[in-house]
């Protein structure tokens, strides 16, 4: 009965201890990987600064028919500190980015901080389903595809697939819009929600929102889902042609196991398609939020390019920055969870 405790309580300690390693290594790992992202994200926001500064147009340039005068417009310069050098605005955006304070935006007139929030959380919406449905799906069809024995559903799903990911997002958002909007008003074209939506209960405005969900959902998610489908495809294939494949057919496994292990094996690379991915999707977000009216970063950040919205512009390059190293320290992470010889290099 002594052996048995001591053996328990050899093991809770051996545990205990391990734990606490693996969160003070995944801990130092993050505070690595975030002062490295420091200077990288300073140096993007840099870049996109003096862009916005080559880009053509005015922002405080008024029309004479507006009936503005020209001191108006040098009174809006002033009171944003536009009518100073480059080097000086270059030192009071910096030092206001470094206390948190993003300015105020030149066309809604308000803190771009509070700007940010409303729209990425929409985004974040947006992007993030999109990114878990292209994988779900991706996978599947491609498993689908590596593990049937039928040559004519391989080469349907294949050559869907590759339609799929051949396919620009935005002219598929447009066939979806003209599909399932126009010719079968069976969904909503644009916005968030309906007009009406304040009216209804919370269970309507659920089913609402999912509605004008779908359609954006929809085109940001099948191109991906193809070239991730024809990835694991392949990835599959090859593995189910090795030596550990034929030996366990040849124990009597079932193929629907031994396609199964060999997906676990080809997770890795799956993974690291995951920081890959973010970049894609929220790049692609930028056209369909327009084409959709989705209230997010990219219609944000578009609406402010075309106004020449400077503090805007860069609070929409800082918010995009900082998603893609988060989504990049998030697929290393994911692929020491799958891979333990990879955790010792983290």
């Amino acid at each position: 009965m002594l052996n048995l405790r001591f053996t328990l309580d050899l093991g809770w300690r051996a545990g205990r201890m391990h734990l606490t390693r693996s969160r003070e290594r995944v801990g130092a790992y993050l505070a690595r990987r975030t002062m490295a992202a420091v200077p990288l994200l300073l140096g993007v926001l840099t870049l996109v600064f003096l862009l916005v500064q080559l880009a053509p147009g005015d922002p405080f340039r008024l029309e004479p028919a507006s009936g503005v005068s020209r001191g108006a417009e040098r009174t809006l310069r002033r009171a944003f500190e536009a009518d100073r050098p480059l080097p000086t605005r270059y030192a009071i955006w910096l030092e206001g980015f470094l206390t948190g304070d993003l300015g105020t935006s030149y066309i809604y007139h308000r803190p771009v901080s509070a700007l940010l929030r409303e729209a990425a959380g929409n985004t974040l919406v947006l992007a993030g389903l999109a990114t878990l449905f292209q994988f779900l799906l991706g996978t599947a069809a491609g498993l689908l595809a590596a593990g049937s024995r039928r040559a004519w559903l391989d080469r349907a799903l294949a050559g869907l697939s590759s339609l799929a990911y051949s396919v620009p997002s935005f002219w598929l958002g447009l066939v979806l819009v003209w599909i399932f909007s126009v010719r079968l008003g069976w969904l909503p074209v644009s916005q968030m929600h309906s007009i009406d939506a304040a009216e209804h209960s919370r269970a309507w405005r659920a089913v609402d929102f999912l509605r004008h969900l779908l359609l954006p959902c929809l085109a940001l998610t099948l191109p991906s889902a193809g070239g991730i489908a024809l990835y694991v495809r392949e990835e599959v294939r090859a593995r189910l042609g090795r030596p550990f494949a034929r030996s366990a057919r040849a124990r009597g496994i079932g193929e629907r196991a031994v396609v199964l292990h060999a997906l676990k094996s080809a997770l890795l690379p799956l993974v690291n398609m995951l920081g890959l991915a973010l970049p894609g999707i929220l790049g692609g977000s930028v056209v369909l939020e327009v084409l959709y009216a989705w209230p997010g970063m990219g219609r944000l950040a578009y609406q402010a390019v075309l106004a020449k919205d400077e503090p805007l512009v860069l609070g929409c390059a800082w918010v995009t920055s900082v998603l893609v190293v988060a989504g990049s320290m998030l697929a290393d992470l994911l692929s020491a969870w799958v891979d333990p010889r990879t955790r010792e290099a983290a």
